[in-house]
Protein backbone atom coordinates (compact mmCIF):
# COMPACT_ATOMS: atom_id res chain seq x y z
CA UNK A 1 0.00 0.00 0.00
CA UNK A 2 1.01 3.55 -0.45
CA UNK A 3 1.61 5.56 2.21
CA UNK A 4 1.49 9.16 1.09
CA UNK A 5 2.50 12.36 3.18
CA UNK A 6 -0.37 15.21 3.31
CA UNK A 7 0.85 17.56 5.27
CA UNK A 8 3.99 17.96 7.75
CA UNK A 9 3.63 20.78 10.20
CA UNK A 10 5.90 18.88 12.79
CA UNK A 11 3.47 18.80 15.13
CA UNK A 12 4.29 17.88 18.99
CA UNK A 13 0.98 16.13 19.26
CA UNK A 14 -0.52 15.58 15.77
CA UNK A 15 -4.24 13.74 16.91
CA UNK A 16 -7.98 13.82 15.91
CA UNK A 17 -7.75 14.09 12.49
CA UNK A 18 -12.06 13.82 11.65
CA UNK A 19 -13.65 14.06 7.83
CA UNK A 20 -15.91 17.19 7.74
CA UNK A 21 -18.43 15.98 5.29
CA UNK A 22 -20.16 19.60 4.99
CA UNK A 23 -16.98 20.98 4.07
CA UNK A 24 -15.26 17.57 2.26
CA UNK A 25 -12.12 18.35 4.31
CA UNK A 26 -10.15 17.00 6.85
CA UNK A 27 -9.50 18.48 10.12
CA UNK A 28 -6.60 17.87 12.63
CA UNK A 29 -5.13 19.29 15.64
CA UNK A 30 -1.28 19.50 17.41
CA UNK A 31 -2.99 19.60 20.85
CA UNK A 32 -0.20 21.34 23.23
CA UNK A 33 -0.49 24.29 20.94
CA UNK A 34 -3.78 24.78 20.42
CA UNK A 35 -3.59 24.50 16.70
CA UNK A 36 -6.15 23.18 13.94
CA UNK A 37 -5.76 22.26 10.44
CA UNK A 38 -7.80 21.92 7.23
CA UNK A 39 -6.59 19.41 4.41
CA UNK A 40 -8.74 20.00 1.35
CA UNK A 41 -8.16 16.40 -0.63
CA UNK A 42 -10.06 18.46 -3.68
CA UNK A 43 -7.34 21.18 -4.16
CA UNK A 44 -4.60 19.58 -2.67
CA UNK A 45 -4.42 22.66 0.03
CA UNK A 46 -3.95 22.23 3.60
CA UNK A 47 -3.27 24.84 6.02
CA UNK A 48 -3.98 26.22 9.86
CA UNK A 49 -6.91 27.67 10.50
CA UNK A 50 -7.28 28.23 14.18
CA UNK A 51 -4.18 28.59 17.20
CA UNK A 52 -6.05 29.08 20.28
CA UNK A 53 -4.10 30.35 23.80
CA UNK A 54 -4.38 26.84 25.21
CA UNK A 55 -4.12 22.91 24.10
CA UNK A 56 -7.05 21.32 22.46
CA UNK A 57 -7.66 17.88 23.50
CA UNK A 58 -10.06 16.93 21.00
CA UNK A 59 -13.06 17.81 19.18
CA UNK A 60 -16.01 16.86 17.07
CA UNK A 61 -18.23 18.45 14.49
CA UNK A 62 -21.72 19.82 15.01
CA UNK A 63 -24.56 19.22 13.35
CA UNK A 64 -24.52 22.57 11.67
CA UNK A 65 -21.03 22.53 10.92
CA UNK A 66 -19.49 24.27 13.46
CA UNK A 67 -16.38 22.51 15.87
CA UNK A 68 -16.74 21.81 19.25
CA UNK A 69 -13.69 22.15 21.24
CA UNK A 70 -12.36 20.02 24.71
CA UNK A 71 -9.76 22.50 25.75
CA UNK A 72 -7.84 22.88 29.14
CA UNK A 73 -9.15 23.17 32.47
CA UNK A 74 -11.84 20.74 31.65
CA UNK A 75 -13.75 23.87 28.76
CA UNK A 76 -15.96 23.46 25.98
CA UNK A 77 -16.17 25.48 23.17
CA UNK A 78 -17.71 26.31 19.95
CA UNK A 79 -15.87 27.21 17.22
CA UNK A 80 -17.36 28.84 14.10
CA UNK A 81 -15.18 30.72 11.35
CA UNK A 82 -12.38 31.46 14.00
CA UNK A 83 -14.98 33.05 16.82
CA UNK A 84 -15.28 30.88 20.06
CA UNK A 85 -18.68 30.66 21.56
CA UNK A 86 -18.22 29.05 25.72
CA UNK A 87 -20.38 25.74 26.24
CA UNK A 88 -18.36 24.55 29.75
CA UNK A 89 -16.04 27.66 31.40
CA UNK A 90 -13.92 25.02 33.37
CA UNK A 91 -14.42 21.48 35.47
CA UNK A 92 -12.83 22.90 38.56
CA UNK A 93 -11.55 19.09 39.23
CA UNK A 94 -10.01 19.65 35.70
CA UNK A 95 -8.40 22.99 36.62
CA UNK A 96 -5.07 20.64 36.30
CA UNK A 97 -5.17 19.43 33.32
CA UNK A 98 -7.40 19.03 29.84
CA UNK A 99 -9.15 17.04 27.57
CA UNK A 100 -7.77 13.99 25.41
CA UNK A 101 -9.80 12.15 22.88
CA UNK A 102 -13.22 12.50 22.69
CA UNK A 103 -16.28 10.87 20.20
CA UNK A 104 -20.21 11.99 19.57
CA UNK A 105 -22.39 9.04 19.88
CA UNK A 106 -25.11 8.43 17.53
CA UNK A 107 -28.00 10.77 19.49
CA UNK A 108 -25.45 13.61 19.43
CA UNK A 109 -23.80 13.67 22.94
CA UNK A 110 -19.92 13.62 23.57
CA UNK A 111 -18.30 10.83 24.95
CA UNK A 112 -14.77 13.30 26.21
CA UNK A 113 -12.14 11.94 28.42
CA UNK A 114 -9.23 13.74 30.70
CA UNK A 115 -5.71 13.26 31.28
CA UNK A 116 -4.29 12.33 34.71
CA UNK A 117 -3.11 15.29 37.17
CA UNK A 118 0.32 14.67 39.91
CA UNK A 119 -2.45 14.24 42.17
CA UNK A 120 -5.14 11.39 40.69
CA UNK A 121 -5.65 9.34 37.36
CA UNK A 122 -7.88 10.45 34.19
CA UNK A 123 -11.91 9.95 34.20
CA UNK A 124 -13.95 9.71 31.32
CA UNK A 125 -17.37 11.98 30.99
CA UNK A 126 -20.04 11.93 28.44
CA UNK A 127 -21.53 15.67 27.44
CA UNK A 128 -25.19 15.61 27.27
CA UNK A 129 -27.47 17.68 23.99
CA UNK A 130 -28.21 20.31 26.90
CA UNK A 131 -24.70 21.00 28.07
CA UNK A 132 -24.56 19.03 31.37
CA UNK A 133 -21.84 17.03 32.20
CA UNK A 134 -22.07 13.72 34.00
CA UNK A 135 -18.56 11.63 34.92
CA UNK A 136 -18.66 8.16 33.52
CA UNK A 137 -15.27 6.95 35.09
CA UNK A 138 -12.65 7.37 37.05
CA UNK A 139 -9.10 5.97 37.60
CA UNK A 140 -8.26 6.12 33.95
CA UNK A 141 -4.16 6.01 32.72
CA UNK A 142 -4.95 7.92 29.79
CA UNK A 143 -8.44 7.92 28.17
CA UNK A 144 -7.98 7.62 24.69
CA UNK A 145 -9.40 6.14 21.13
CA UNK A 146 -13.10 5.41 20.89
CA UNK A 147 -15.85 3.74 18.64
CA UNK A 148 -19.08 2.31 18.19
CA UNK A 149 -19.58 -1.11 16.84
CA UNK A 150 -21.83 -1.01 13.28
CA UNK A 151 -25.03 -1.78 15.27
CA UNK A 152 -24.61 0.83 17.86
CA UNK A 153 -25.15 -1.62 20.69
CA UNK A 154 -21.21 -1.48 21.74
CA UNK A 155 -19.12 1.12 22.21
CA UNK A 156 -14.91 1.06 22.30
CA UNK A 157 -12.55 2.84 24.60
CA UNK A 158 -8.78 3.05 25.14
CA UNK A 159 -6.73 3.37 28.29
CA UNK A 160 -3.21 3.68 26.87
CA UNK A 161 -1.23 3.22 30.11
CA UNK A 162 -3.00 0.10 30.57
CA UNK A 163 -2.31 -0.99 26.85
CA UNK A 164 -6.24 -2.27 26.64
CA UNK A 165 -8.60 -1.29 24.35
CA UNK A 166 -12.38 -2.21 26.27
CA UNK A 167 -15.48 -3.23 25.22
CA UNK A 168 -19.02 -1.52 26.92
CA UNK A 169 -22.66 -2.25 26.16
CA UNK A 170 -23.90 1.00 25.17
CA UNK A 171 -27.56 2.32 25.20
CA UNK A 172 -28.59 5.00 22.93
CA UNK A 173 -31.57 5.63 24.49
CA UNK A 174 -29.92 6.49 28.18
CA UNK A 175 -26.00 7.28 26.81
CA UNK A 176 -25.15 4.65 29.43
CA UNK A 177 -22.22 2.09 29.00
CA UNK A 178 -21.82 -1.07 30.87
CA UNK A 179 -20.65 -4.58 30.97
CA UNK A 180 -17.24 -3.61 30.53
CA UNK A 181 -14.72 -6.09 29.45
CA UNK A 182 -10.87 -6.50 27.80
CA UNK A 183 -11.46 -6.15 23.81
CA UNK A 184 -7.60 -6.42 23.21
CA UNK A 185 -4.43 -5.83 25.19
CA UNK A 186 -1.29 -5.12 23.32
CA UNK A 187 1.72 -6.83 23.89
CA UNK A 188 4.37 -5.47 26.59
CA UNK A 189 7.10 -5.24 23.87
CA UNK A 190 8.13 -2.12 24.02
CA UNK A 191 8.80 -1.85 20.25
CA UNK A 192 5.15 -2.82 20.08
CA UNK A 193 3.69 0.49 21.73
CA UNK A 194 0.66 1.23 23.53
CA UNK A 195 -2.97 1.92 21.68
CA UNK A 196 -4.12 5.59 21.21
CA UNK A 197 -6.70 7.01 18.73
CA UNK A 198 -8.54 4.82 17.11
CA UNK A 199 -11.91 4.20 14.58
CA UNK A 200 -14.06 1.49 13.29
CA UNK A 201 -14.94 0.55 9.45
CA UNK A 202 -17.86 -0.29 7.70
CA UNK A 203 -17.22 -4.48 8.77
CA UNK A 204 -17.27 -3.53 12.32
CA UNK A 205 -13.00 -3.80 12.31
CA UNK A 206 -11.37 -1.59 14.95
CA UNK A 207 -8.26 0.47 13.58
CA UNK A 208 -6.10 1.34 16.68
CA UNK A 209 -2.95 3.51 16.58
CA UNK A 210 0.00 2.13 18.28
CA UNK A 211 2.05 5.40 19.85
CA UNK A 212 5.83 4.52 20.08
CA UNK A 213 4.71 1.29 17.88
CA UNK A 214 4.93 2.90 14.22
CA UNK A 215 1.78 1.56 12.72
CA UNK A 216 -1.81 1.41 12.70
CA UNK A 217 -3.20 -1.98 13.49
CA UNK A 218 -6.38 -3.44 12.28
CA UNK A 219 -8.84 -6.04 14.87
CA UNK A 220 -11.38 -8.19 14.01
CA UNK A 221 -14.76 -7.86 16.38
CA UNK A 222 -13.05 -10.70 17.60
CA UNK A 223 -10.03 -8.97 18.72
CA UNK A 224 -8.05 -11.15 16.58
CA UNK A 225 -5.26 -8.95 14.69
CA UNK A 226 -5.97 -8.81 10.83
CA UNK A 227 -3.14 -6.79 9.39
CA UNK A 228 -1.36 -3.66 10.13
CA UNK A 229 0.46 -0.79 8.25
CA UNK A 230 3.45 0.78 9.26
CA UNK A 231 4.87 4.60 9.03
CA UNK A 232 8.06 6.57 9.31
CA UNK A 233 7.27 7.69 12.22
CA UNK A 234 6.96 5.85 15.84
CA UNK A 235 4.37 7.94 17.26
CA UNK A 236 1.04 7.03 16.03
CA UNK A 237 -1.74 8.80 16.89
CA UNK A 238 -4.83 8.09 15.34
CA UNK A 239 -6.80 7.14 12.39
CA UNK A 240 -10.36 8.20 10.46
CA UNK A 241 -11.74 7.59 7.46
CA UNK A 242 -12.44 10.21 4.96
CA UNK A 243 -13.26 11.15 1.79
CA UNK A 244 -16.54 11.41 -0.38
CA UNK A 245 -16.33 7.55 -0.62
CA UNK A 246 -14.85 6.91 3.00
CA UNK A 247 -12.50 5.14 1.59
CA UNK A 248 -9.21 6.99 2.16
CA UNK A 249 -7.74 5.98 5.82
CA UNK A 250 -6.10 9.36 7.04
CA UNK A 251 -3.37 8.95 10.34
CA UNK A 252 -1.87 12.02 12.22
CA UNK A 253 1.34 11.45 14.33
CA UNK A 254 3.05 12.98 17.06
CA UNK A 255 6.86 13.98 17.99
CA UNK A 256 7.51 16.88 15.35
CA UNK A 257 9.50 18.29 17.45
CA UNK A 258 12.63 15.59 17.32
CA UNK A 259 12.30 14.01 14.29
CA UNK A 260 15.72 12.27 15.05
CA UNK A 261 14.02 10.41 17.94
CA UNK A 262 10.69 9.87 16.30
CA UNK A 263 11.34 9.95 12.72
CA UNK A 264 11.45 11.64 9.24
CA UNK A 265 7.38 11.53 9.60
CA UNK A 266 7.28 12.68 12.71
CA UNK A 267 4.38 14.96 13.57
CA UNK A 268 2.79 14.37 9.76
CA UNK A 269 -0.56 13.87 7.97
CA UNK A 270 -0.76 10.81 6.02
CA UNK A 271 -2.94 9.05 3.79
CA UNK A 272 -3.45 5.44 2.70
CA UNK A 273 -5.86 3.88 0.83
CA UNK A 274 -6.66 -0.03 1.68
CA UNK A 275 -7.94 -2.12 -1.20
CA UNK A 276 -11.56 -3.24 -0.51
CA UNK A 277 -11.86 -1.54 2.79
CA UNK A 278 -14.62 1.38 3.42
CA UNK A 279 -15.13 3.45 6.18
CA UNK A 280 -18.21 4.91 8.00
CA UNK A 281 -19.18 8.99 8.70
CA UNK A 282 -18.81 9.40 12.29
CA UNK A 283 -21.86 10.86 14.18
CA UNK A 284 -22.35 14.75 14.35
CA UNK A 285 -22.65 16.29 18.22
CA UNK A 286 -25.82 17.81 18.51
CA UNK A 287 -25.00 20.23 21.89
CA UNK A 288 -26.88 22.88 22.66
CA UNK A 289 -28.44 22.65 19.27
Amino acid sequence: MDIELIADYRCVTGEGPLWHPGEQCLYWLDIPRGRIFRYNPASGTHEQVYQATEAIGGFTIQSDGALLLFMARGAVKIWRDGRLTTVIEEIPDERETRFNDVIADPVGRVFCGTMRTPERLGRLYRLDLDGTITKLLDGIGTSNGMGFTPDRKQMYYTDTPKREIYRFDYDASTGAITNQRVFVRTPEDPEEGRPDGMTVDADGYVWSARWDGGCVVRYAPDGTEDQRITFPARKVSCPTFGGPDYRDLYVTTAGGDNKDLNGPGAGALFRVRVPGIRGVPEFPSRILL
